[in-house]
Parts: C-alpha cells; sequence; structure tokens
C-alpha cells in the first residue's frame, strides 16, 4: 500500500505532517519527528521579530480538548535562519515554515528573510486566535485581508509554494479559502484551532490560564476540522491542496479528513497523548486499514465524499 504523495512538486513519503508549534523549536527536536515517522515538519510561527508569547499557565488538557494561549513566542529571523539552516544540510523531510506577522508588510518581509534557506513550503498563519488582544482580529477572518496577505506573501515567494492557515472561527471559510486562491494561495491548512476558549478554576473561580482564553484543539474540534475541509474543497474545486489539522489522533481519523479534501495530514495535540511516535503509529493504522478495504495508493482517499456524493447525484 503506497502512502506517498507528490504535492506541488514536493514528496511525501507519508502525509503525517508534524503541526506548527507542536515540537517544532529546534532543528534537532525536528530530525527526532521525522525519525519518528512524520511525513514533513512544519515550524513554529516564525515573526519579523523577538515575540515573547504569554506568560504560564499556556496549556490545560483534559481527554477531550485542549486549550493552548502560549501566545506563539519565537527568538526572532536569525534563530530561525540557524535552526532551519541546520536541518536544511541533511535534510531528512519536506520542512514547511510557518510564518506570521502583525501587518502585510512583515508577512512579505519575513517570507523575504526565511526564503533563502529553501524551505519547500510555507505556511502562512493569518488565524492564530489567541493573540487577538495584542494584534486584533486575525487576518483568516476577512476575505479581503485575507487575499491581502495572500498576494503579498506570493509576490515574494518565488518558487516556494504557500499554504495558508485559515481560521474555523468564520461564517463562511470557503468564500475566504476562494478569495485567497484568486491571490495566487497555492494551498490551505484547515484548521487553525477554534475559539478562544475559557477553562475556570473551581476553588479560585479564576481562569485557569493566564491569558485568560485560549485556542481550542484536541479530539473535540474534529468533526469542525472535517466541515471545513470539505468546504474549502468544494469551494475551490479541488484545485488548491489541503493539510487538514484538527483532533487527528488515530489512522481512521485522518483517512476521514482526507475523504473531506485533505492531502496531507497535520497532527499536533496528539503528541501528548501518543508520544511522538504518533506519526509512525497513524501509518501504521491508515496503511492496515487501506490494506484491508483493497485501497492501494492513499491519493485515492483524497476528496472521497466528494466523488462518492457526485456519483450518487
Amino acid at each position: 500500500m503506497n502512502l506517498s504523495q507528490k504535492i506541488l512538486g514536493i514528496t511525501f513519503e507519508n502525509p503525517t505532517v508534524l503541526a506548527s508549534g507542536i515540537l517544532g523549536i529546534t532543528s534537532s527536536t525536528w530530525k527526532d519527528v521525522a525519525k519518528n515517522g512524520a511525513g514533513a515538519i512544519t515550524t513554529k510561527s516564525l515573526w519579523i521579530k523577538e515575540h515573547i508569547g504569554h506568560p504560564n499557565p499556556t496549556i490545560i488538557e483534559t481527554e477531550h480538548w485542549m486549550l493552548n494561549a502560549v501566545g506563539v513566542p519565537d527568538a526572532g529571523p536569525e534563530k530561525a535562519q540557524e535552526e532551519i539552516g541546520d536541518f536544511m544540510k541533511k535534510q531528512p523531510v519536506p520542512l514547511i515554515a510557518n510564518i506570521i506577522a502583525e501587518s502585510i508588510e512583515d508577512y512579505a518581509d519575513i517570507a523575504v528573510k526565511i526564503a533563502p534557506l529553501g524551505p519547500n513550503a510555507f505556511e502562512v498563519n493569518i488565524s492564530c486566535p489567541n493573540i487577538a488582544d495584542e494584534f486584533g482580529r486575525p487576518f483568516a477572518c476577512s476575505a479581503p485581508d485575507a487575499a491581502a496577505v495572500t498576494k503579498a506573501v506570493k509576490a515574494v515567494s518565488g518558487d516556494i509554494p504557500i499554504f495558508i492557515k485559515l481560521s474555523p472561527n468564520v461564517e463562511n471559510i470557503g468564500e475566504i479559502a476562494k478569495a485567497c486562491q484568486a491571490e495566487g494561495a497555492d494551498g490551505f491548512t484547515c484548521i487553525n484551532t477554534v475559539g478562544p476558549g475559557m477553562a475556570i478554576d473551581l476553588r479560585s473561580r479564576m481562569p485557569i490560564l493566564a491569558n485568560k482564553v485560549g485556542g481550542m484543539s484536541g479530539p473535540a474540534i474534529k468533526p469542525i476540522a472535517v466541515k471545513c475541509i470539505a468546504d474549502v474543497y468544494a469551494a475551490t474545486e479541488g484545485q488548491c491542496p489541503i493539510i487538514g489539522t484538527g483532533g487527528v489522533y488515530t489512522g481512521e481519523d485522518a483517512l476521514e479528513l482526507m475523504l473531506a479534501g485533505a492531502s496531507l495530514i497535520g497532527i499536533g495535540s496528539a503528541v501528548s497523548r501518543r508520544g511522538p511516535e504518533v506519526f509512525s503509529k497513524v501509518c501504521e493504522e491508515m496503511q492496515y486499514w487501506c490494506t484491508n478495504e483493497g485501497i492501494d495508493n492513499i491519493s485515492d482517499m483524497v476528496g472521497g465524499m466528494h466523488k462518492e456524493l457526485s456519483s450518487r447525484t
């Protein structure tokens, strides 16, 4: 059973991708994740200058969900250049550089700084829900704003394809995807965390997170991810590959997102429960299911729900 795919000219030995912000801090960590079976690595979000993030506590987790208000910390482009440069010397898997900014101009500037290091793709994070107090409404919440960021990054990215990371916290994610597609988006990451949400300590009667609110991930958001992926796939007529992210813990979870339209599968919160081996475990589970169902190539699963619905009308 073949798990490999070639997407936007990049060969992925399997569909699993380390999601941004999870174990994605240093070159040595990325190499360890690759050894544990990840088909690709996404870096943590990279800023044009150092960004401190939020004070602790920043994470709370239950068996159903995780709230995260880390606040997207980053040491700045010099540190990013050091870590990406080291990883690319003996690159074990494709690397996707996640970039974030507070202005359209800064998105272009950080892309210009990172592009010479040769990442295989950019993931343009326009959708983090827990820094709104600092920078205002995310660009992903407005089709014109999302399109403007896409256009700016595309103008400086050269041959490096760009995935726009979309938010589930919008009325019509398909409309926003179409606006980005019109400005040159090569693909999408669906979705960022849901919310923000809040958890309160019963005894202190205070929010548990220092930031009070955080983005929600984990198993509880998988149905939302599936719906958003399906909407983006339909809106862009399957022309833009999707990195499906949100609530994936098992191989069957991954396959469900692929049927909705994802070509690649981002895995993040599951690392805390299943360990860094989750990537190889998910691949084994996908392979087992597909072999039993007589599916020879994983690419045959991509968009399968849409094809089935079309055949029944």
